[in-house]
């Protein structure tokens, strides 16, 4: 007995002398539906590399690209149950609140520099605030980019080209009313079902930035590229603003000094991208057209209307955007 007593003295003399056990490192999710070689896969992976980096041995940001968490609608309801820390949506934000339909009106973001305007101008006040009211909370903006329409029927100059088109858009109301308007036939559907869609013809066409089109291969199972630029969309590092503050304050403060560094990364990754990818999708052998896109802007004139005329304190959020381009 009294060898056994010395022996559990000296253990805890060792346990007092090697100090109280390290805490479990954090493990923080981000799941986004970018495919390998996407835009976003390049945005989350710097995003994970600086934060990593700065968060040492507190926690670790794991990503999972692809969808393999969820499409969007069920990643923002897996932020919600703090199954996974961070998202990355872009136009679905405009079916989480209705402020973000304004980044669906045709043309209304000019330039990336225009949209860091934006950003400093209404982006906490109005687009966070929207955001917080459902629950989530906007980290920093990054980039889906410039959308263009590719298709199999024929290439698409003016909105009349549209006409019957049956066009996948992504499961946001403005965007289906938009080419509504346009006269094509726009069918929302998950990101991750369109390259399938397109090559068994259920749909003929779909409308993406570079970025989407060349890492989802959808060069290979379309012949048309009608460059439009017909929306500029955001994308959002998105937290549940619950889960998010239950976070250490250190942690929240080192990965809010993150993510607003990585948005330059994102911005120069992605102007370069625009040049080098519309070469290379047009190498690969897709026809390319410049459309024309004052009768595009012509005729979205009703978009902006019913957007201001329906969405409480619209008419204001886009003069306020629209003032910011000048």
């Amino acid at each position: 007995m009294q060898r056994h007593l010395k022996k559990l003295s000296l253990l805890a003399a060792l346990a007092i002398l090697s100090g109280p056990v390290s805490a479990e490192k954090l493990i923080l999710k981000f799941g986004h539906v970018g495919k390998p070689g996407s835009l976003f896969e390049a945005s989350v992976n710097e995003f994970a590399k600086r934060a990593n980096a700065k968060l040492g041995d507190r926690a670790e940001v794991q990503t999972f690209g692809s969808s393999q968490l969820g499409k969007d609608k069920e990643l923002l309801q897996k932020l919600k149950l703090g199954q996974i820390t961070f998202s990355l949506p872009s136009s679905v934000m405009s079916s989480v609140a209705d402020e973000f339909g304004v980044f669906e009106m045709p043309y209304i973001v000019k330039s990336r520099d225009h949209m860091k305007k934006v950003q400093d101008a209404i982006g906490e006040s109005v687009l966070n605030k929207a955001a917080m009211d459902k629950g989530y909370r906007i980290l920093t903006y990054f980039e889906n980019g410039f959308r263009h329409i590719t298709n199999n029927t024929r290439p698409v100059n003016t909105p009349e080209d549209l006409k019957g088109i049956k066009l996948r858009t992504p499961k946001g109301a403005w965007r289906v009313k938009m080419f509504k308007l346009y006269g094509a036939n726009p069918t929302p559907m998950a990101f991750s079902e369109v390259f399938t869609a397109l090559k068994t013809g259920v749909i003929d066409g779909q409308e993406n930035p570079y970025a989407q089109i060349w890492s989802a291969k959808f060069q290979e199972v379309q012949k048309y590229l009608s460059v439009t630029g017909h929306v500029y969309t955001p994308a959002y590092i998105l937290v549940s603003d619950k889960h998010f503050a239950k976070l250490p304050e250190d942690i929240q403060a080192d990965l809010l000094e993150v993510a607003a560094d990585t948005q330059n990364y994102v911005y120069e990754l992605a102007a370069q991208l625009e040049t080098d990818l519309l070469t290379s999708l047009k190498d690969a052998g897709i026809e390319v057209n410049e459309a024309d896109k004052d009768a595009f802007i012509a005729a979205s004139t009703p978009i902006y209307d019913e957007f201001a005329s329906t969405v409480d304190g619209g008419a204001e959020l886009v003069k306020a955007v629209q003032d910011l381009a000048n």
